[in-house]
């Protein structure tokens, strides 16, 4: 991971290299329709955490933490459990331990929100990286943009 830095997004310019990551994995790459991509949680007065990791050529890799009202949906209503989503790395930054760093940053940003878990759904192929990182699946395999996905959650 050498000059790839990974961060809390701020402003404009970084909520765009966001979405353009996004872009490039979820709607180009896996064909989710760009208008379930892009939600209300995505909104620049949203209260939405969005993480980025950049390299010395631009963007690499996104995801993006709900906490509070805006996970509740997610989360069973659970205030104190946040809620991971988005995660995205390029397809030319696979394998270098981005997918990983992104995780641990919404995480530390969970922590400092008093958070005392992190809840995901997980595409049903990348469970195994999850559970690398100590996620837990849970509940039912379900289809959300048509792909397969399971529920897991990491207590903090």
């Amino acid at each position: 991971m050498s000059g790839v830095v990974v961060r809390v997004a701020t402003g404009p310019a970084d909520r765009e290299a966001c979405f353009s990551v996004r872009k490039e994995v979820f709607v180009a790459e896996q064909n989710v329709p760009q208008e379930i991509e892009y939600d209300a949680y995505d909104a620049p007065d949203a209260d939405t955490v969005h993480v980025l990791a950049v390299g010395p050529d631009g963007p690499l890799g996104t995801g993006r933490l709900l906490h509070g009202p805006a996970a509740a949906g997610k989360t069973g209503g659970d205030a104190s459990v946040g809620s991971l989503g988005r995660l995205a790395v390029t397809r030319a930054a696979r394998g270098l331990g981005i997918g990983a760093a992104l995780v641990r940053a919404i995480e530390d940003a969970a922590r400092e929100r008093g958070l005392a878990a992190v809840d995901l759904h997980a595409q049903t192929q990348a469970t195994g990286f999850y559970e690398r990182l100590g996620y837990v699946a849970y509940g039912d395999e379900f289809l959300d943009a048509g792909i397969a996905h399971l529920a897991m959650r990491r207590e903090l």
